[in-house]
């Protein structure tokens, strides 16, 4: 893109530049955590403070941290308060949907978080959370949009079944969804028993072709294994090592662009893959050390994404790599056992694939191209439903 493209406005900056757009509250919390920000890297809670001085009464924070300060999954935030004293709530914790009490005196909740686009990213499912909570306390939400970084066009993999529904995955959408995060709030909200008032502040100048990298914004990791842009373009495959015995790159300074395992030979898996001529995608055969998680000080063999183009598929690529790992090194690769995001009966790898029937049709040696080309008719469903609910 050219140096000089206008960047995409952003909900927080439509606010900013109008404080009208959110009406006449007067007392609001606001959801935020430290990608909450403006093209001047200054935080969302800074402008709003400054642009409407005492209407945020409390701040509440997503996984991770107010701060993205809690590296892993399962790591707790505790309550407590920003620097001028206000109080701070963690909605990954004891509580992950807001409780009355929390919610008590707020006229709305603003909600300003960058998603991924994947189903499975926790924000999404607190975003849904908080909307049920103030359906229930007659509190408004107001969304201030902010771009899917893996663009609106393209939806990938199966969309969530009834019997995977967990914290990483509440409603109906595929791993990839295509929505914006205020989109998506859309999505959820028309689901719920009670409804919130809901209102989206949308974007400007942005549309569903493009990708982070289009925007001209500024990326601030939304969460410590989200560094850049390009981690959001393979985590919608690269996501599902989390339930295996797969390194998912965490420990590394590639968190799921690499991926490996002591097992591995990775000029095997190198050469398998690019026989199959995936969409979109440069690999090397790597070697890595992780520095902590999986396999913390042990060599894994395995290799590292590279998408080159929009054409890449994520969720075809991991699942294509697992149909190799299963023919290559039988009996090698093992599930994660429970608990995994507050569920501790279930299996992991289900939850994140959002379908039972995945991982083991793989292991019984189902092609993954075979296995994505079953998802098309329900793919195409969701892209009808959510029409409706499409900003842009």
């Amino acid at each position: 893109m050219s140096s000089f493209q206008k960047p995409v406005v952003t909900g927080l900056a439509a606010v900013v530049a109008d404080p009208s757009l959110l009406g006449s509250v007067g007392s609001v919390g606001l959801l935020a955590n430290q990608a909450s920000v403006d093209l001047h890297y200054r935080s969302a809670l800074e402008l709003l403070d400054e642009v409407r001085p005492g209407l945020v009464k409390r701040v509440f924070s997503p996984q991770h941290g107010y701060g993205g300060e809690k590296q892993d999954n399962m790591i707790e935030s505790a309550h407590g308060a920003v620097s001028d004293g206000r109080a701070l709530y963690s909605l990954y914790g004891d509580k992950r949907k807001p409780s009355p009490e929390m919610l008590q005196g707020l006229e709305a909740l603003l909600v300003d978080l960058v998603d991924v686009g994947t189903r499975v990213y926790t924000f999404a499912q607190t975003t849904a959370l908080c909307l049920e909570a103030c359906g229930e306390a007659g509190v408004q939400v107001i969304v201030l949009d902010r771009p899917n970084p893996v663009g609106g066009l393209e939806v990938e993999g199966n969309v969530l079944d009834d019997d995977c529904v967990s914290f990483v995955g509440l409603h109906p959408v595929p791993m990839r969804h295509s929505l914006t995060i205020g989109e998506l709030a859309l999505f959820v909200n028309a689901r719920l028993a009670k409804p919130a008032k809901l209102t989206v502040i949308p974007l400007r100048g942005w549309n569903r072709s493009m990708h982070f990298q289009d925007t001209a914004l500024n990326w601030v990791m939304p969460s410590p294994n989200m560094p850049v842009p390009e981690t959001a373009s393979v985590y919608p495959g690269q996501v599902i090592w989390e339930g295996t015995n797969i390194s998912e790159g965490r420990g590394t300074t590639r968190p799921f662009n690499l991926m490996g395992a002591p097992f591995i030979e990775p000029g095997i898996l190198y050469r398998d893959l690019l026989s199959f001529d995936l969409p979109g995608l440069a690999l090397r055969p790597a070697t890595f050390e992780p520095t902590f998680h999986k396999w913390s000080g042990q060599v894994c063999g395995g290799a590292e994404l590279y998408p080159t183009d929009k054409s890449f598929k994520p969720f075809l690529t991991a699942l294509t790599v697992m149909e190799i790992i299963f023919r290559r090194w039988p009996g090698a690769l093992q599930l994660k056992e429970p608990p995994y995001e507050y569920e501790f009966v279930r299996r992991p790898i289900d939850l994140i694939l959002g379908r039972s029937s995945i991982f083991d049709a793989l292991r019984d040696g189902e092609k993954a191209a075979d296995i994505c080309r079953s998802f098309e008719k329900e793919l195409a469903d969701f892209v009808r439903e959510t029409k409706t609910i499409r900003l842009y």
